[in-house]
């Protein structure tokens, strides 16, 4: 092997380590020619249409426990990110939102659990947050029992309609959420897939609603407006990149 040679491939490896390396590959999109945003801001596009973030990336600032003053401290922010570090409780936004488009990423621990609520309250009677608010399940669909059911699986609605399999990624990678909330419209977007539609009210709604664990809690899916909530279930989880748009 000629000199010029061996330089060649002592570059390629180089620069294969780099790309392999945490964060690399996101130091590379913010920086691409196609004009990504850096982690936790916004394009000058996403600014005209009306997007906003909910997480700076620097501080916890706009977020709280469910039914607390405060931020649980088992929620921290580490690199950039909103991470569930040790036992902690459900956060949820200190604004409420109506009609939305939601997106984040989200990135599980091996045999995690989490979720995301919307239109979330704190009614005096209920004694967890789910007994309300419906639920974008996040989760290790191979690691956690939930996996075994497409009902309960990553991107169902939890409990009530099913996602397809083949569409999350698994522990240690980021999958990518479009929530939209709309009147009684609601679409879950997984990885740039549809995964689950539904219509609030409806009697398909009402029936799987009554068929559910849900069933003894009568404001479950029935508040107009509420917070955003993420959901600590006892296993480590991340978010990043958490971004609204109000709807009409």
């Amino acid at each position: 092997m000629n000199h010029l040679k061996a330089m060649s491939l002592l570059g390629a490896c180089l620069a294969g380590a780099w790309l392999a390396a945490p964060g690399a590959a996101g130091a590379q999109q913010a920086g691409s020619a196609g004009g990504a945003a850096p982690l936790n801001t916004l394009t000058a596009d996403e600014r005209a249409a009306g997007w906003r973030l909910l997480f700076d990336g620097k501080t916890t600032a706009g977020w709280r426990g469910w039914k607390m003053d405060s931020m649980p401290s088992g929620w921290q922010v580490v690199d950039g990110t909103l991470k569930r570090v040790k036992p902690a409780a459900d956060i949820i936004t200190k604004e409420k939102f109506k009609n939305f488009e939601l997106s984040l990423e989200w990135n599980i621990a091996k045999n995690g659990n989490s979720g995301i609520f919307y239109r979330a309250s704190e009614d005096p009677d209920d004694n967890a947050i789910y007994w309300s608010e419906p639920e974008m399940q996040v989760l290790d669909d191979v690691g956690h029992p939930d996996g075994q059911s497409r009902l309960t699986a990553a991107g169902a609605d939890y409990g009530l309609y099913p996602s397809p399999a083949g569409v999350v990624k698994g522990p240690g990678q980021w999958n990518q959420v479009r929530l939209v909330v709309n009147g009684n419209h609601v679409e879950h977007w997984l990885n740039g897939v549809k995964v689950v539609q539904y219509e609030l009210g409806s009697p398909d709604w009402e029936a799987k609603v009554k068929a559910s664990k849900f069933a003894p809690h009568p404001r479950y899916g029935r508040n107009a407006e509420g917070y955003i909530g993420l959901q600590e279930h006892e296993y480590p989880v991340t978010f990043r990149n958490i971004k609204i748009r109000v709807l009409p």
